[in-house]
């Protein structure tokens, strides 16, 4: 269903471009400003045609990189305070395996992230959680904070708090085009709006808008294939909607790494997916041949059956995503380096949804010219040689 309309009007504080998650909550937190904020998004409302669509998606606080675990705990604590503010329930708390061989660098960073001495071998393993079975030296890491986000109730309910905070949200209006400056102007397929600051979370479609105010941006939307696996032996208490997540690490079979948490969308599935995917237009992500080769779903069938028995070995739903990477697959959270009131916040690598209410804080702090809370470093434009284009 379509978000109501709301009055229209043309001049406002800011202006989102993109309503997904990471803009929804950008909106969020300037609303909660007091500023006056317009979300504006170009497909009707709800729609699965980015990245923060379906049920389900993997929060934990094992992270190999020490400047995405430092925001976890700030992270937890607001997705917990929207679920407080709002009475709904965001997150189950499953639990999270990290699973890959022992002494693996990005392993060991997750396990020191966590505070923990423990590593399961492949009998401690399957003695607690029977549905897994490691392979032969290999280890297990337990994230017991992990869990799933219900993913399409917690971008409608961020929306929700937005509105009710004040903000306007557009949906079914496509942005044409972006004209800089102190007022910043962008004219949409339904009307002309004024800000003096924008903020563009437009996802796969950011590097087309940045275009025109002469950035070339790194990054490549890839169409990632969303797998469910059918258990064997249905309703089975190792399996389903009680297992923990987990993700690998460091797997010479997976070298992108595979994922997997209980499946909320399909009772009896699980849903276990390859960390990559094909490199796509997201104008044209349906034109790929149903007879295309999928060689993630190879390399899923050969996982599952040595590490995940339980399963049946072929995918029983496929459905699809976008990611939106960058080269080193960490954030693009920065301003334009010519136009200051424009920020950006793209190249969330599949990683970003967890951290969604900390990333819209951030954008909004950049967006008001404040000092932001974290150290920015790692998610600069200028990190990439060659970004400013002949335009400016």
């Amino acid at each position: 269903m379509a978000a109501p309309k709301q009055p229209q009007k043309s001049t406002y504080d800011v202006i989102v471009i993109g309503a997904g998650i990471q803009g929804s909550f950008t909106a969020y937190h300037l609303a909660q400003r007091h500023k006056n904020t317009l979300l504006l998004e170009q497909f009707l409302l709800p729609h699965s045609r980015g990245s923060s669509h379906g049920q389900s998606r993997i929060i934990r606080s094992a992270y190999p990189q020490e400047y995405y675990s430092r925001m976890m705990p700030e992270s937890f604590r607001l997705w917990q305070q929207l679920e407080a503010e709002t009475g709904t329930t965001l997150y189950r708390q499953t639990g999270l395996l990290v699973l890959g061989p022992p002494g693996e660098p990005e392993l060991e960073a997750c396990r020191r992230s966590l505070g923990v001495d423990e590593v399961l071998d492949a009998a401690a393993l399957a003695q607690q959680f029977p549905g897994f079975r490691l392979q032969a030296g290999q280890v297990a890491v337990l994230d017991r904070t992990a869990g799933v986000l219900f993913a399409d109730r917690a971008l409608r309910t961020v929306q929700e708090v937005f509105r009710r905070h004040g903000g306007t949200l557009r949906d079914g209006e496509k942005v044409l085009r972006i004209e800089p400056g102190a007022t910043v102007t962008v004219t949409t397929t339904a009307g002309v709006y004024k800000a003096s600051r924008l903020i563009i979370t437009a996802g796969a479609w950011t590097g087309a808008f940045v275009e025109q105010l002469g950035l070339r941006l790194p990054l490549q939307p890839l169409r990632i294939d969303v797998c469910y696996w059918r258990e064997k032996q249905p309703g089975s208490a190792s399996l389903g909607s009680v297992s923990p997540c987990f993700l690998t690490l460091g797997l010479s079979q997976a070298p992108h790494g595979i994922y997997g948490l209980p499946s909320i969308e399909y009772p009896g599935l699980m849903k276990v997916c390859h960390h990559h995917g094909s490199p796509t237009d997201p104008e044209k992500r349906d034109q790929a041949p149903s007879s295309a080769p999928r060689p993630d779903i190879a390399i899923l069938s050969s996982f599952i059956s040595s590490y995940l028995p339980g399963l049946e070995t072929q995918p029983a739903v496929i459905e699809t995503c976008l990611y939106t990477n960058t080269p080193d697959e960490d954030f693009i959270l920065d301003r334009h380096p010519k136009f200051s009131n424009i920020v950006i916040g793209a190249g969330f690598s599949g990683h970003g949804f967890k951290l969604a209410p900390v990333v819209g804080k951030l954008l909004c702090e950049l967006s008001l010219g404040e000092e932001p809370s974290y150290n920015m470093a790692h998610f600069t434009i200028t990190r990439f040689p060659g970004v400013l284009g002949a335009a400016l």
